[in-house]
């Protein structure tokens, strides 16, 4: 059982042009549920804004950020780059990550996750750093045995899973003393159950939630919602990471009269 207070990071979708609009709505919508929010990185392999800006669009706008970095896209220097524009901006928690595969060019190949964690912890040593903010920094876990590295990380965000007692044996199985949250996504319809089902080989999505989503566009909602509130009640997790999609308007309506 976790100490620490249930926190929901719901995830927004950053934009693919240079407008800001719609990440405002997403987290002007969402700081109704949300006690922090992480913005992806080129996630799924296409260009975005930058997650760093996104992140202080956030705190601009009163909220809480973590910004995902993936080492697929950046070099030494271009890591250390983001990490001055963070200090700048006041960014001070990032979400590490290996990165999905790119639509356009390669991987770098410079980086791992666990060489980024090994800099930034190394940063106090350096003077290009010195009075700035002290990074907290994550890693993404799958459900499998969490390896020793990782353990290094402030807080750990787990895979996403439809099945409670899947995450509970994985949190038995891999007690740590940081923060650690668990993967909720809205599937919001049979295309996009299927996206996810290829891309992340080893999810499972349940045969029945994917045919209610077909009959109701908002089953997937509910059942989202439905599974934060399991979690919460386990008292095994110390927060979700929430994955709205685009149903962020219908999951805040949902959760901000249950929680």
């Amino acid at each position: 059982m976790t100490d620490h207070p249930f926190e929901i990071v719901c995830e927004v979708e950053p934009p693919t042009r240079p407008d800001l609009k719609r990440v405002r709505h997403q987290i002007g919508t969402l700081s109704q549920i949300a006690g922090s929010f992480l913005i992806p990185d080129n996630h799924i392999g296409r260009a975005t804004v930058s997650s760093v800006a996104v992140a202080h669009e956030v705190q601009a706008m009163g909220g809480r950020s973590i910004a995902c970095l993936n080492s697929r896209d950046r070099n030494l220097l271009g890591f250390r780059r983001d990490l001055l524009t963070a200090a700048a901006y006041g960014v001070d928690q990032f979400l590490f990550v290996y990165g999905d595969k790119p639509t356009t060019g390669n991987r770098t190949g410079d980086l791992t996750v666990r060489s980024m964690i090994e800099e930034v912890r190394g940063l106090g040593e350096d003077p290009a750093f010195a009075g700035g903010p002290a990074f907290r920094v994550g890693t993404a876990a799958g459900l499998r045995p969490l390896p020793a590295w990782k353990r290094a990380a402030d807080f750990v965000f787990v895979q996403v899973s439809f099945s409670l007692e899947t995450l509970l044996r994985w949190r038995e199985a891999n007690p740590v003393d940081v923060p650690v949250y668990a993967g909720v996504m809205v599937i919001a319809s049979e295309n996009h159950a299927r996206r996810m089902a290829s891309a992340i080989p080893d999810i499972d999505i349940p045969a029945d939630l994917v045919e209610r989503v077909a009959a109701d566009r908002l089953a997937g909602v509910e059942a989202a919602c439905e599974q934060v509130l399991r979690i919460r009640d386990s008292g095994a997790f110390d927060g979700v990471h929430l994955i709205p999609v685009a149903r962020y308007r219908e999951v805040e309506s949902r959760l901000s009269g249950a929680l």
